[in-house]
């Protein structure tokens, strides 16, 4: 093994944002910051010693589960070895980006804060894959199912409440309308398309919406039979990205917490597991028949 330099060798400019906002910058600079204090054999005890605080918060700092303070991050450089100052300002200014509020702050009063997490890897994703056997994904409702969905949430959600959760579905869905949206592949259960969430007119509308997305070039949908035989998982999501210091991640929502897995043998699981079902699943043209039979025959099924 080479001897450590104490040199950042940082991909990421000072002036370069990171897309995903704060979150996607909080995971770059822990991941780099994990780096420097395993190149030098420093334990995460020492490191939060070296900061006033403790091992746990080295590890929710170096997963990107916290915000950095600038002291932190001086400190913890100067213990391992970066004395070049413009090493330091680098990552020093990536340190003050990640605690810029992003667009999906604004929306915290009807967002889970589990949620904010799994937006900005969204956002930062290049591939997405996704189980859903729910409802429609957020990324593919219409504004009215949307809605439909918000006034069910078993909670004190007024109407104004509703609708905001609603535009900040329709938000979140402008990652598609970029220059490099994303790739999105979705297996669908086909109880999805059969479960009436607002009305005929308003699933007529969404399964109509959902054939329009199956056209574009960066989306797959695929339907997965009721009658094929499978281990019911739940929903969950692979997220890739393009920024190689970013391992792949698993998503797997609850009714009300999130789980986030980036062990490598438990992508793996999940990758299979997703592998298997769209093996499984209808073919995308057949699936897209599919829907747009469901959405021509909805009122008399």
């Amino acid at each position: 093994m080479s001897e450590p330099t104490g040199r950042l060798g940082l991909e990421l400019g000072a002036s370069r944002r990171a897309p995903g906002g704060s979150t996607v910058q909080r995971i770059v600079i822990g991941a780099q910051l994990r780096r420097l204090r395993e190149a030098h054999g420093i334990s995460a005890e020492e490191a939060g010693y070296a900061i006033r605080g403790s091992q746990s918060k080295i590890s929710r700092l170096e997963l990107g589960r916290i915000g950095f303070k600038e002291r932190d991050v001086a400190d913890l450089l100067t213990l391992y070895g970066v004395t070049d100052e413009g090493e330091r300002e680098a990552l020093l200014e990536l340190a003050r980006q990640a605690n810029a509020p992003a667009w999906w702050h604004q929306y915290s009063d009807v967002m889970p804060a589990w949620l904010e997490t799994y937006i900005g890897l969204e956002e930062a994703s290049n591939f997405v894959r996704s189980v859903e056997s729910r409802y429609i994904p957020d990324i593919l409702q219409t504004g009215t199912y949307a809605r439909s969905l918000a006034v069910l949430e078993p909670t004190d959600f007024s109407l104004d409440d509703a609708q905001r959760q609603t535009e900040f579905t329709l938000r979140r869905q402008q990652l598609l309308q970029g220059g490099s949206p994303p790739l999105m592949w979705f297996l669908l259960d086909e109880a999805v398309l059969c479960r009436l969430v607002g009305g005929l007119d308003v699933m007529r509308d969404q399964l109509q919406h959902l054939t329009e997305a199956c056209a574009l070039p960066n989306i797959t949908i695929q339907i997965i039979p009721t009658s094929t035989p499978r281990h019911e998982n739940g929903p969950f999501t692979l997220l890739r990205f393009s920024d190689q210091s970013l391992s792949d991640i698993v998503f797997i929502e609850h009714s009300n917490s999130g789980l986030y897995l980036d062990r490598p043998s438990d992508v793996d699981w999940y990758v299979r597991q997703f592998n298997s079902l769209a093996i499984k699943a209808l073919k995308p043209t057949a699936s897209l028949e599919l829907i747009a039979d469901r959405a021509e025959h909805l009122d008399t099924r």
